[in-house]
């Protein structure tokens, strides 16, 4: 078996975070081997800095526990952005990256980027800076003890913008080739990306997968969000959009995805879960450790 554990992204319910170490209690009685941090959320990192009396409260929630961390670190971060943009980008990033090692987390959960849809030429050139400033990114990383996973989007339901595929991003990667800077595969953004574009989705996540250091595990039907909603509850019962629904309530092709794709060694299995549906947590968690055990391992090796 492959994979390093199975877990559960944390959420916050007060922002002064006093009950922070309450919910990683909660979190580990479900049985949870990982979390994930929410550092985007916790104001952490402000104006691009440490605010060090709140990455206190964090270390002190989180230590001393059998657990392994995993950070998802600002939605926001883009090296596919505008050059003059650039800087402040890797400026939050470090700054994650510091405050992730600080509690000890393997892996920092990081998005590809986006970009206005726009000629070949710029597009292109926009991979050119990303793959510069992920190769930078990943020696700062590896110097702290964190693997980089760049985590798969999707790009809506308009035409207007552009992300990388699957594949795509697995040949980004292919070409920095920097030992921690590899990937978190989302499957459900995965699902909705392919269906829109038209691509088969079971090809694709098969050609990401070997670079797939971390898996985000939550369900959807692959529809696009673009018929008008009152509730999360209408999408719900329609099945549209990014609906991070429990293992198994929407039509990912789960059995299929752990009989063909193979997954670098240690592999965490994490789970962004809604906080509508967290009543699930504790069997979605039993679900997750069950693919978990289903993993197989990549030999880059003998690739």
């Amino acid at each position: 078996m492959s994979a390093l554990g199975t877990g559960i992204s944390a959420q916050l319910e007060k922002t002064d975070l006093t009950d922070f170490a309450g919910i990683l209690d909660n979190i580990q009685s479900l049985g949870a081997e990982t979390i994930e941090i929410p550092l985007y959320d916790m104001d952490v990192v402000v104006g691009g800095r440490i605010r060090p009396e709140r990455l206190k409260l964090l270390t002190d929630a989180c230590n001393g526990r059998d657990v392994t961390y995993t950070v998802h670190g600002p939605l926001a971060t883009n090296f596919l952005d505008q050059s003059f943009r650039i800087p402040r980008h890797m400026e939050v990033l470090k700054a994650s990256l510091d405050a992730s090692a600080e509690i000890g987390a393997v892996h920092y959960v990081m998005h590809t980027g986006l970009i206005p849809m726009q000629l070949s030429e710029g597009i292109e050139a926009a991979y050119e800076r990303q793959r510069e400033q992920l190769a930078i990114a990943g020696d700062y990383a590896r110097d702290r003890g964190v693997i980089l996973c760049v985590e798969n989007l999707f790009g809506g339901y308009e035409g207007k913008v552009h992300t990388a595929t699957p594949a795509r991003l697995a040949r980004e990667l292919a070409e920095i080739d920097h030992s921690h800077v590899l990937a978190t595969l989302d499957f459900s953004h995965a699902y909705l990306h392919c269906n829109f574009l038209g691509l088969h989705f079971l090809t694709e996540v098969e050609q990401f997968a070997p670079y797939a250091k971390h898996l985000h595990m939550h369900d959807s039907f692959g529809r696009q969000d673009d018929t008008w909603m009152f509730t999360d509850g209408e999408r719900t019962a329609y099945g549209h959009g990014d609906l991070h629904l429990p293992v198994g309530w929407g039509n990912i092709p789960w059995d299929d995805i752990f009989t063909r794709c193979s997954f670098p060694d240690e592999t965490v299995l994490n789970i962004e879960l809604k906080k509508r549906y967290w009543y699930e947590a504790h069997n979605v968690i039993a679900t997750t450790k069950n693919y978990a055990s289903r993993v197989r391992s990549y030999e880059r090796a003998a690739a």
